[in-house]
């Protein structure tokens, strides 16, 4: 009877583990990935400025590790569209350097909203921005002047840009002065229009194979996108 009594503990005692909840271990590279995340961010709240938020920073950086091999300058451009337009919610950001370059209002799409940019669109002649991870191409000079070829990373989100003439130009509609007055910036047809004063600085900075990131309140996007995925 003894070791019938003795069986059956261990039963029981292998059944109460089974009732313990399992505790998730993070892989080494996970966690080593979330320092380096943790690190630049905090040096960054440390500079001059406003900042992205820390979640949509963790979203860009998630795509620059993913993209880095492929890239040919550290420089993270990170364009917020959850933010209302008269806010500055273009960042370019050196990586390397832990460092806000630059800080400034962007226009959006004139169908995805007025002040605020809340539909988005990968079709031709939508007139509505497109979010997700961008690669800057080569520079031309239009009819909007000065500007930066972009090419869309995400097939379904925003492959077409290229084929809709998604640029960064500027546009005297997307400057703080023209908010001030009418309460928004004017919209383009879909491009991230910047102030005149500042868009040849920008295009310069960040032109020839650097990454784009814009974000806005969509849920499916973040469902599709595999870039942004840590």
């Amino acid at each position: 009877m003894g070791s019938l009594s003795f069986f059956f503990s261990v039963l029981l005692l292998l059944n109460s583990f089974s009732t313990i909840d399992s505790i998730e271990v993070i892989p080494t590279s996970t966690a080593h990935e979330n320092n380096a995340n943790s690190e630049i961010y905090l040096t960054l709240i440390n500079s001059d400025g406003e900042l992205p938020s820390a979640e949509i920073f963790e979203l860009a950086y998630a795509g620059w590790e993913k993209m880095d091999e492929e890239l040919k300058s550290p420089l993270l451009t990170i364009i917020d569209f959850s933010l209302p337009s008269t806010e500055r919610r273009l960042w370019i950001i050196d990586v390397n350097e832990k460092k806000i370059l630059l800080n400034s209002v962007v226009a959006h799409g004139r169908n995805s909203g007025e002040l605020m940019a809340n539909k988005f669109s990968n079709q031709p002649e939508s007139f509505q921005s497109s979010l997700g991870f961008y690669k800057t191409g080569e520079t031309y000079n239009g009819k909007h002047g000065y500007s930066l070829r972009l090419d869309g990373l995400e097939k379904g989100i925003n492959d077409q840009a290229r084929n809709r003439a998604i640029v960064i130009h500027g546009a005297d509609y997307a400057s703080e002065a023209f908010a001030k007055i009418n309460g928004r910036l004017g919209r383009s047809l879909g491009c991230p229009a910047l102030p005149t004063e500042l868009s040849s600085e920008v295009i310069d900075l960040i032109k020839d194979g650097s990454l784009l990131f814009i974000f806005g309140n969509d849920d499916n996007y973040l469902k599709q996108s595999i870039l942004s995925k840590p």
